[in-house]
């Protein structure tokens, strides 16, 4: 019920496969379009990419989900949550949240660059605890 309400409160409508989407985000935490749509296809064994696309994008242009962009990798996808930056392990592909307001360097590159800069994504690579024990 409670991703249903968070749909309804960016305006969107809660269709069965929109909550379903949700759920998926949040059990994966961070999750491409290519599992999302083999994960989605287990309930809804008739919905098509483009269906999932479309949806994803909606979600998007309301600020409710965000994309990830990690270079040489697929893009994933996470609920929209406080700032935050990434780090992401180069053996296993572990994508993780770390604290951090980006927003400084944000504002430090308008200040310096004196560009209209919208967005700030930073994706740390290194190898993960686990990894490193292998």
């Amino acid at each position: 019920m409670k991703h249903e309400h968070l749909l309804k409160s960016y305006q969107l409508k809660a269709t069965p496969q929109r909550i379903a989407i949700i759920e998926l985000m949040f059990a994966a935490g961070h999750i491409s379009i290519e599992e999302l749509f083999h994960s989605i296809q287990n309930k809804f064994t008739s919905i098509s990419l483009a269906t999932l696309y479309k949806n994803i994008h909606t979600m998007m242009d309301v600020s409710l989900i965000r994309e990830v962009k990690i270079a040489g990798q697929k893009t994933k996808y996470e609920i929209e949550k406080e700032a935050h930056a990434h780090v992401m392990c180069k053996c296993c592909g572990e994508l993780k949240d770390i604290p951090f307001n980006p927003n400084t360097l944000l504002q430090t590159s308008m200040d310096i660059s004196n560009y209209q800069a919208e967005e700030v994504s930073i994706v740390i690579s290194g190898v993960c605890p686990e990894c490193q024990k292998k």
